[in-house]
């Protein structure tokens, strides 16, 4: 029986990964689950949700650790781990620091390492900042790259990488969506915080992060939401406010205290999913937002100066808009007034997934140990 041992860190990556923990410890594989707890209390929530438990926590979390003693902390933990264990493969998933050194651990030892979200790309070294700098050099690593999209394999293919190394599955995100949605089907977030929209209002998503957003984006990012909040009065906003304390002494100053927003402590998955449904527009730095929110057919504005998810933006689904408070307000206001402008991005094609992303990396681990078929490529198209 091969071992396959799983690895994540964060928030998104257990969102992407369940749906692949889930296939593996139905199939025939040896599934063992790493968390290194890179972000502790944002984790331990979604693992309940989720159902998962993992067999090895590493419990690395510190506060306002630096991204050279986190490097540092997680290579001298998690090598002793792949030495003990000696798996088979390593999957990991997108671009965080928490893959990147884990696939360096396992090259190390001669580990080979699968890649899930592998080959997403902006072409802009340090935008994002480190995730374009992590998914590059995981790409060196990875053995087995599971491209969600036929852009991201593209971008695997013009870096060299062998054709026959490369699985276009679709997004894991997908499978969760769909696999959480039938078990939660009468949540409302809205009500249980006290959010009154049964006169008409319109609920607006906000959630804001990244590290290249921190300081100055961030307060136009602010200025924005108090000034669409100034032009409708029916708009209520909801802001999941991510625990960094960076990005908590930018918002709560200047949104706190405002009647039509509501800053409230990070969502666990099923409360995050439910806002996305129940609003009629996103407004986002997230990543894995871009590809969850079109799946429920509402409109993203992507408040980033480019993305490595452009298919959202070719499709329709979404747009970019930076950070300048004008262009972000003058873009909500377009999709908040314009029904067919607000209809054509709604109701377009979302390219990332059908739900069998994970179904399909599974039968990839077949295919590479010898034991099964290659599974046939995810088609945006159908």
């Amino acid at each position: 029986m091969k071992k396959i041992l799983v690895v994540f860190g964060t928030r998104p990556e257990i969102i992407k990964m369940f749906p692949v923990i889930e296939e593996l410890k139905g199939s025939e594989f040896d599934c063992l689950v790493l968390t290194t707890a890179q972000h502790r209390e944002m984790t331990d929530m979604f693992l309940q949700t989720f159902g998962i438990a993992p067999d090895i926590d590493l419990d690395l979390m510190q506060a306002r650790q630096t991204l050279p003693d986190l490097t540092a902390r997680l290579m001298s933990t998690i090598s002793p781990v792949l030495a003990e264990h000696k798996p088979d493969m390593v999957l990991v998933q997108g671009d965080t620091t928490t893959v990147m050194v884990t696939a360096l651990a396992a090259a190390y030892q001669q580990i080979p390492v699968g890649h899930v979200e592998a080959g997403l790309r902006t072409e802009q070294l340090f935008n994002p900042f480190p995730e374009e700098i992590n998914r590059r050099l995981c790409g060196q690593l990875t053995r087995l790259h599971f491209a969600p999209t036929q852009i991201a394999e593209q971008a695997l293919l013009a870096e060299n990488i062998p054709a026959e190394w490369i699985y276009r599955t679709g997004n894991t995100v997908i499978d969760a969506i769909l696999r959480m949605h039938d078990r939660n089907p009468d949540f409302n977030y809205p009500a249980s915080i006290g959010l009154d929209l049964s006169q008409g209002q319109r609920l607006v998503l906000v959630t804001a992060h990244r590290r290249e957003n921190w300081g100055a984006p961030m307060e136009q990012i602010c200025q924005a939401l108090l000034a669409l909040c100034e032009r409708y009065a029916d708009l209520r906003l909801v802001f999941p406010v991510h625990r960094n304390p960076i990005v908590r002494e930018t918002v709560f100053p200047l949104l706190e205290n405002h009647p039509q927003i509501q800053l409230v402590e990070p969502l666990d998955y099923i409360p995050l999913m439910d806002l996305i449904r129940r609003s009629s527009l996103v407004l986002t730095d997230s990543g894995g937002i871009q590809e969850e929110a079109p799946s429920l057919g509402k409109p993203v504005l992507v408040m980033r100066e480019t993305t490595e998810r452009p298919e959202g933006v070719a499709m329709g689904t979404a747009k970019l808009v930076g950070t300048d408070p004008e262009k972000i307000l003058a873009e909500a206001s377009r999709l908040l007034d314009d029904p067919v402008a607000y209809q054509a991005m709604s109701q377009a094609i979302n390219p990332y997934g059908d739900g069998r992303a994970a179904e399909r990396i599974v039968q990839a681990l077949r295919h590479y140990f010898g034991t099964g078929q290659r599974p046939a490529a995810f088609d945006a198209i159908g």
